[in-house]
């Protein structure tokens, strides 16, 4: 366990046997530009690495289960992070103030789906607005069979992602889930999916298309507010549905 770091390295490469960096543990490190955190800890605590304004990058190994709170906030040197797909919750704020992020970069979209993300600023989209998949920027995805559910603020402001298919296995479309991909144009949700959440497609400016499946029951307020350009969609739940109407 890492409970306070004191030191002043630039470069960190911490002990194999550690399983948890506790809260504020390297916070205000002003030194520090990269850190190594091996595959045996399980969480990183709230404010962990907070204030450390050299550090430049960061990997988040698959044994990492959650992230506290403002783990990386105003970190504003970070110009890249990779989660790992072992990550199943990011505390509130956890990326806030990062500016300068240019990329996330993942290996598992369905984890990456997956992950309850407390607020918009827990996802480092929101900042950096690039999402790598395996060192691809993602543009379109399907999302693979399997996954039940898109969490809260899951692709919230991913404006590289142009078309998106949502399997038949998930029921739920979390909040804000899709909030601001301003360049997506296609949305095919499947047939399983249930809710349709508060925001999900908000200002999506050039989605033209989406197919709605035939299990949905509910939308929520906003999900398609400001989606402009939206002029066909293929709806076969049974909700009455019109495109431009401000009453979907």
């Amino acid at each position: 366990i890492i409970v306070c770091y004191t030191g002043t390295a630039t470069e960190l490469t911490l002990p194999e046997d550690i399983t948890q960096i506790y809260s504020h543990a390297f916070a205000h490190c002003d030194n520090l530009t990269s850190v190594t955190i091996p595959d045996n800890v399980t969480s990183i605590g709230e404010s962990a690495f907070c204030n450390c304004t050299s550090l430049t990058s960061v990997v988040i190994p698959d044994s990492v289960k959650s992230i506290g709170k403002k783990v990386f906030s105003d970190c504003d040197g970070l110009t890249s992070v990779t989660i790992g797909s072992g990550v199943t919750s990011i505390g509130k704020n956890a990326f806030q103030y990062c500016n300068e992020l240019k990329g996330v970069y993942i290996t598992d979209i369905a984890a990456w789906c997956g992950i309850s993300f407390a607020n918009s600023k827990a996802n480092p989209l929101y900042y950096t607005h690039n999402l790598y998949l395996n060192n691809t920027l993602a543009t379109d995805v399907i999302i693979p069979y399997g996954v039940t559910s898109i969490k809260d603020y899951a692709f919230n402001t991913c404006e590289n992602l142009t078309n998106i298919v949502i399997p038949d296995s998930a029921t739920s479309i979390g909040e804000s889930a899709f909030e601001e991909c301003i360049n997506l144009k296609s949305v095919t949700i499947g047939n399983s999916v249930t809710n349709i959440g508060y925001s999900a497609f908000y200002s999506c400016e050039k989605l033209t298309g989406v197919t709605i499946g035939n299990s949905v029951e509910s939308i929520g307020e906003y999900a398609f507010e400001d989606c402009k350009k939206l002029i066909e969609v293929k709806n076969l739940s049974s909700l009455n549905i019109t495109a431009g109407s401000e009453d979907n």
